[in-house]
């Protein structure tokens, strides 16, 4: 879809959605008709509301794979590491 603004109007483009379940149609016709709209308008808006959300930054890769097991319930302290030096695997036999 491309919109253009030519001359102080916006000339909007058009979105085709193929395949389409009919069960996802039928309920995007009821959610229209609750909200007193056309399906088409309906549609619009969900997409709106879609883009104009803000996304979240990821805080990089360990932070979000530390986030994966926030809630495993492991509490307890993992001492086999702590005061012992680090050492880069060899990998010449």
């Amino acid at each position: 879809m491309i919109s253009l603004l030519i001359e102080g109007r916006w000339i909007v483009g058009q979105l085709v959605v193929r395949n389409l379940e009919n069960a996802v149609k039928t309920r995007l016709q009821r959610r229209a008709k609750r909200h007193g709209r056309s399906m088409e308008e309906e549609v619009r808006d969900i997409l709106r509301s879609a883009v104009s959300e803000e996304e979240i930054p990821s805080g990089g890769l360990g932070t979000d794979i530390a986030g994966l097991f926030v809630k495993t319930g492991l509490d307890l302290d993992v001492p086999e590491l702590r005061g012992r030096a680090i050492k880069p695997a060899t990998f010449e036999s």
